[in-house]
């Protein structure tokens, strides 16, 4: 039957097509792209939340210093007058100890809660490095794939077109029957109609074929199919 001997250069232009197909409805879909995006997105949803964080700190530390510098003053003031002989009364100046000792340990306090702030602060400033060039990493990827993907676009065009036009040359070397029977099999047999026979394995569905079946089929005149999954085989 015409054909029989190009069957399987057929069935590799088929393969090379679907690939080609395949491939470009994927970049089509854009699920690379997405995820991507999305990998930028929450990156740069990370690194807004650690600057927030940082903002925040960076408020109540102020908020802080302005407390300590309050009292402080509000200490050496007292200080001063404990000290300036302006106090006679044994009970006021008493009272003023106690005010100097409560003021000392408030402030102790606050600046204990400063220290914390600096500290947590110092490791949110770390974090948001990390981030920022984890979106930054992820911003450029995203970039550089869909570039990538217009021009990946254009070679599979390029080479689509290329394909189609040899399986059209291609094509009138077979009989119109063969052609059919073939064209039927791609379809059911996931896109692979023909396929060799090597050391006696089909090289389809991977079956090793019978000593029996292999010489039966060196006898058979026309077209050759595999007896398990019914493809058409070339003897290599």
């Amino acid at each position: 039957m015409r054909g029989l001997d190009r069957i399987l250069e057929l069935q590799d232009l088929d393969t090379a097509i679907d690939r080609l197909e395949h491939r470009r409805e994927q970049l089509e879909a854009g699920e690379e792209l997405s995820s991507l995006r999305k990998e930028m997105e929450e990156a740069d949803a990370r690194l807004g939340e650690l600057r927030l964080a940082s903002d925040a700190i960076s408020s109540e530390s102020t908020r802080l210093e302005h407390e300590i510098a309050s009292m402080s003053d509000k200490l050496h003031a007292e200080e001063k007058r404990m000290y300036d002989g302006s106090i006679a009364n044994a009970k006021e100046l008493e009272a003023l100890q106690h005010e100097i000792a409560s003021l000392k340990e408030r402030r102790s306090r606050v600046e204990d809660d400063l220290l914390e702030q600096m500290v947590r602060k110092e490791d949110l400033e770390a974090r948001a490095a990390q981030a920022q060039t984890e979106a930054e990493t992820a911003r450029a990827r995203v970039e550089e794939v869909g570039g990538d993907t217009v021009r990946e676009l254009d070679q599979i065009s390029t080479d689509l077109a290329a394909k189609r036009s040899e399986r059209g040359s291609l094509v009138p070397a077979f009989d119109e029957e063969l052609l059919e029977l073939y064209d039927d099999l791609r379809e059911q047999k996931h896109g692979v109609g023909a396929a060799a026979i090597v050391d006696g394995v089909c090289q389809a569905c991977h079956e090793k074929l019978s000593a029996v079946e292999l010489e039966r089929l060196k006898r058979t005149e026309g077209v050759k199919r595999c007896e398990y999954c019914r493809r058409i085989v070339v003897l290599a």
